[in-house]
């Protein structure tokens, strides 16, 4: 780049307003924000055949397994209508500086109907492009030292298109068929301040009215950098404390892999 051509870039970029490039993180409850300690994620490589290796605070990816992603697909004979799968398999292991070991067994599903234009002749064509439903279900399976007895699963399911009621629903939460915990969707434009195009985004993990972590998996903006959080409240006990770790860690490898918001 000519020094004319930088320097008419920087004069552009001065008359854009300084908002549209502060950072700003998602908003968190304030019993959350008191009592947390907030951790930026650092991902390391992602080898092949394996995930991103997530380091935060204390806690860090010990080993892990990328499986193949397969797909499938159908469609009828004037490819009008198409269905489509596919499954991506990961798991890993996480530690958090004490000798406990989380243990973490994930699987992402896709399936998406839709609908397909014909062009008959050119410039002119029959039908329609229409998404009918895509279906985004995500399963996590996490054990603490291999412990059975108390295996924690996630859940989210994500459904859109015109086949869905209200085009869009989606069931997020994490449970061990005792206690259950959810993740709420949260962004850094909660109060109205962010004024930037696209807000930062994440989940708060709420049980029982009580903020146990929170994850931000893009920092929003409009040169899409991203900021990877994460907060876990510092008055659990350890093992509850890498659980919360060991989960945010799944849900952020599945966002990352995806780049799904």
């Amino acid at each position: 780049m000519n020094n004319t051509l930088k320097a008419m870039l920087i004069t552009s970029l001065s008359y854009l307003p300084l908002c549209m490039f502060a950072q700003k993180d998602i908003v968190i409850s304030d019993s959350l924000n008191a009592n947390a300690d907030k951790m930026n994620v650092k991902m390391g490589t992602q080898w092949m055949g394996k995930i991103w290796k997530f380091r935060f605070g204390d806690y860090a990816v010990v080993s892990s397994k990328m499986g193949w992603a397969t797909t499938s697909s159908k469609s009828n004979f004037f490819n009008s209508r198409t269905e489509s799968k596919s499954t991506q398999k990961f798991s890993f292991t996480m530690s958090g500086g004490t000798a406990d070991i989380a243990s973490v067994n994930a699987a992402d599903n896709i399936q998406v109907k839709e609908l397909n234009q014909i062009e008959v002749l050119p410039h002119f064509s029959l039908g329609n492009n229409e998404l009918l439903k895509e279906s985004n279900n995500f399963t996590a399976y996490i054990t603490i030292n291999d412990d059975s007895t108390d295996t924690w699963a996630i859940l989210m399911n994500v459904l859109r298109g015109t086949e869905v009621k209200g085009n869009y629903s989606y069931e997020e939460f994490m449970t061990n068929g005792t206690r259950k915990i959810f993740f709420v969707r949260v962004t850094s434009n909660k109060n109205g301040d962010d004024k930037r195009n696209i807000p930062a985004v994440g989940y708060e993990l709420m049980e029982n009215g009580q903020a146990l972590g929170a994850l931000q998996f893009y920092g929003g903006g409009m040169m899409g950098a991203n900021k990877n959080i994460i907060w876990i409240n510092r008055n659990l006990d350890p093992k509850m404390k890498l659980l919360m770790a060991a989960a945010m860690t799944a849900v952020l490898q599945k966002k990352v892999n995806q780049m799904s918001y």
